[in-house]
């Protein structure tokens, strides 16, 4: 019974193993391709154009209603402590280091990633990229390296963009609604907020681009033939992406304090 239950889990050891050798070569093998010409720069611009300026809406919206939703919450508990003057700084920190690049990087998954995982599994449902490969053209080169790089581009800048928009939703609510001073809102983010948390953001901003592009396509590129196979691949490239933001803001976040 011992025996049996030890080769199980072995197994699935030496799977999960065996899987992520592969997804490592996969994005070695893609990364490689940015560095040797041709490189297909008018694809890196549909991605950019896909990936980045088609998600700004719902960044907008993401950011301004957390920022919102942060500075209710955030007057109400400093205001038991006397401190409402600091909720300046509490939105900025909390929205740059941490909400920013997480909920940006989740917003970007749940509607590019999937989008981006699906398109390739029906490529290779279709046999579209086995086509790619018997007209001499490398389908990593041409499908994922562009999608890389432009993830490596857009996730930096959608979370920046989140960042300022939700600390002048936290303005709205907390100077216009709660009746918070404008001068002390901005002046105590200035004091409290230095170059070293926005590089931080920005750092996770770029983990995360390259962890959920390298998932959402190792998953579409090598997902199971049929309807089934697209739908399972694309879920589990989506959950995957998730879990592994979530893993990597906790291991950066101890990394840099």
């Amino acid at each position: 019974m011992i025996e049996r239950f030890l080769r199980i889990v072995g197994s699935h050891a030496i799977s999960v193993l065996r899987t992520m050798g592969h997804m490592l070569l996969f994005l070695l093998n893609a990364l490689y391709f940015v560095f040797t010409p041709p490189f297909k720069h008018r694809q890196l611009l549909r991605e950019i154009r896909f990936i980045g300026a088609k998600s700004m809406t719902v960044i907008l919206l993401m950011g301004s209603f957390t920022g919102m939703v942060l500075a209710l919450q955030i007057f109400y508990t400093l205001r038991k402590v006397g401190s409402e003057a600091m909720l300046g700084p509490a939105i900025a920190l909390s929205l740059i280091r941490e909400l920013g690049p997480v909920l940006s990087a989740l917003t970007i998954t749940g509607r590019a990633g999937s989008a981006l995982t699906a398109e390739i599994g029906i490529m290779r449902i279709t046999e579209q990229i086995d086509a790619l490969s018997a007209m001499a053209l490398n389908p990593v080169r041409y499908l994922i390296t562009p999608k890389i790089v432009a993830a490596i581009i857009v996730f930096p800048l959608l979370t920046s963009i989140f960042d300022v928009i939700g600390i002048y939703g936290g303005y709205l609510v907390g100077v216009k609604l709660l009746g918070l001073s404008s001068g002390t809102y901005f002046s105590e983010m200035e004091h409290f907020v230095d170059m070293q948390d926005i590089r931080i953001g920005l750092y996770k901003a770029l983990t995360f681009g390259i962890l959920v592009l390298w998932v959402c396509c190792y998953k579409g590129f090598y997902t199971g033939y049929g309807a089934e196979g697209v739908s399972k691949s694309t879920t589990n490239a989506v959950v995957m992406s998730s879990v592994l933001i979530l893993i990597s803001d906790y291991v950066l976040g101890s990394f840099f304090m």
